[in-house]
């Protein structure tokens, strides 16, 4: 049973951040495993110089090749786990968000085939798949409001699953995801254009 209703991600008109030094997309794979939703994550190499450790969705900077901010997260998620772009279906675009590196970041939501996925050995430690059912569960969500610096007052959301935890931006991006698509509504509403 589906619990993800992607119409409205599909309908969703999302907010564009064009004040960043740099660009990047990411793409959040959604994978129907015996008839029930995961979402696709990597978890990030260890040694790797930004957000070692971290879990996060295939993506990563814009390059010149890129005709579009699309096409860097098709290629990305090609190049991290070897997802050909002929398997993966659009669903639709999330708002853009600023990270602490100075990146908008553009998500989009696809699905794609239940296979198995060859990560690429420098940059993903793992690949990892969870179920939309625990993602949703309330003991295995988080949040805490800090004071950043530049930002101000944030909120960060914590989502703990199968001893991994999804967290940071990429935990920002399922919130809204969520919310598009689920029941799922955040305890602390987050302004995320001023994130």
């Amino acid at each position: 049973m589906s619990l993800l209703s992607l119409d409205p991600i599909a309908a969703y008109a999302p907010t564009a951040i064009d004040d960043q030094p740099y660009d990047a997309a990411v793409l959040a794979p959604i994978v129907d495993r015996d008839g029930e939703d995961h979402l696709l994550f990597t978890r990030r190499a260890d040694h790797l110089g930004e957000h070692p450790g971290q879990m996060s969705f295939p993506g990563g900077g814009a390059e010149r090749v890129d005709e579009s901010i699309l096409e860097t997260a098709l290629r990305e998620a090609d190049e991290e786990i070897g997802l050909d772009r002929s398997e993966v279906d659009v669903v639709g675009q999330l708002d853009d968000i600023r990270t602490v590196t100075e990146y908008a970041v553009t998500p989009f939501v696809a699905r794609v085939p239940d296979r198995t996925y060859e990560r690429d050995d420098y940059e993903v430690a793992e690949i990892v798949l969870l179920s939309v059912s625990a993602l949703l569960d309330p003991e295995n969500y988080e949040y805490e409001r800090r004071d950043h610096p530049y930002y101000g007052d944030i909120v960060i959301h914590y989502f703990h699953v199968d001893g991994y935890t999804v967290w940071g931006a990429t935990g920002r991006i399922l919130v809204q995801l969520l919310e598009l698509a689920t029941p799922f509504e955040a305890p602390e509403r987050v302004d995320r254009s001023t994130l």
